[in-house]
């Protein structure tokens, strides 16, 4: 699950154990310009409370009057799910502000079985992937280990979504920049892990869920068995540290590799793997570095705003090229940061 999925289930374990009756709403398929992806979960409590969102808040707020009025929770049958449209029509695309044309298909679950939602968390939490289907024909929901894949299949009848296994985000270098990319990471549904064997940083590590991993990073790399749901940014600036953790990463499956420093610093970091540690030049253009977008970042924040938005569009297949300005190095606390 990632970290809205498990807010909606903490919810509505919540709201179970209270004693209130529920509905989940799944994004099933979308055409257009929608606002949430199909996956996207929503939990809406017999009073009209929500949990989660399948769009921008306006067919949240259809969705809870037809709670509030009794029309959502026994609709369609007792207990039995069922699909709803929006933006069909142009006007109906107007009255619930669905852009471009924009059209959801959801399925409702007005009676989801809460043993089955903690059966997917159960496997999630455990490192393995989770596929859930729910059959609108039969009303049959079924959970079992998932497929590889995050795609979400919809064929009018059978809903099948996938869920996790968590991502995770390996940070070498405990500085100040590393502290708020942990803290956004973890917003962004990453389990983060900082590694810095410098006791003047490691000492001082305290950003809550991010653990400091003692050690050396290449060996810490190794230790983690990374795979295509792993992430590794290297902050230290120092090539004694960096460079060992990064040729092991980069012969890994690991979707993102970044590292600190400027574009100058980063060729020559790439020739040094390549010459005498014989990394091939197809795992060193894997590489990003310079390190982040180029928003124009000078602060910790800011650098860290930059690499997230990197990873995410790395993540979720935003055909990045390599090609960036050169990047000026400039002096920050902690460690040497770049303009970006």
């Amino acid at each position: 699950m990632d970290n809205v999925d498990r807010q909606v289930f903490s919810a509505v374990q919540r709201w179970s154990s209270e004693g209130y009756r529920f509905a989940l709403v799944t994004v099933a398929r979308t055409w257009g310009s929608a606002p949430r992806p199909p996956g996207a979960w929503l939990a809406l409590r017999e009073d009209g409370l929500v949990q989660g969102s399948v769009s921008g808040g306006c067919i949240e707020d259809d969705l809870i009057d037809r709670m509030r009025s009794g029309k959502l929770i026994g609709e369609h049958g007792p207990d039995k799910p069922f699909q709803l449209s929006y933006g069909v029509t142009r006007e109906e695309a107007e009255r619930f502000r669905l852009p471009c044309g924009g059209t959801l298909e959801l399925v409702v679950e007005p009676a989801p079985d809460l043993a089955l939602l903690a059966d997917v968390e159960r496997r999630t939490a455990s490192g393995r992937l989770a596929q859930r289907s729910v059959d609108l024909g039969t009303g049959v929901v079924s959970v079992a280990d998932g497929a590889g894949s995050d795609v979400v299949a919809w064929d009018g009848r059978i809903l099948t979504t996938q869920h996790g296994p968590l991502w995770r985000l390996l940070i070498i270098g405990a500085g100040q920049i590393s502290r708020y990319l942990a803290q956004m990471a973890q917003a962004l549904d990453y389990v983060v892990t900082v590694c810095d064997p410098r006791v003047e940083y490691s000492t001082e590590w305290n950003v809550t869920g991010a653990p400091w991993v003692a050690g050396m990073p290449d060996d810490v790399v190794l230790e983690m068995s990374l795979d295509p749901r792993s992430a590794v940014v290297a902050l230290t600036h120092d090539p004694k540290l960096d460079d060992m953790a990064l040729l092991e990463a980069l012969q890994s499956p690991a979707f993102y590799v970044g590292a600190l420093g400027s574009k100058a610093n980063n060729a020559k970091r790439r020739e040094r793997l390549c010459k005498y540690f014989g990394l091939t030049e197809n795992d060193a253009e894997r590489l990003h570095g310079p390190i982040g977008l180029p928003i124009g970042s000078r602060t910790p924040p800011e650098i860290a705003v930059s690499i997230l938005a990197e990873m995410t569009a790395v993540r979720r297949g935003g055909g990045l090229k390599k090609a960036k300005p050169v990047h000026q190095e400039a002096a920050a606390s902690g460690n040497g940061c770049q303009v970006i």
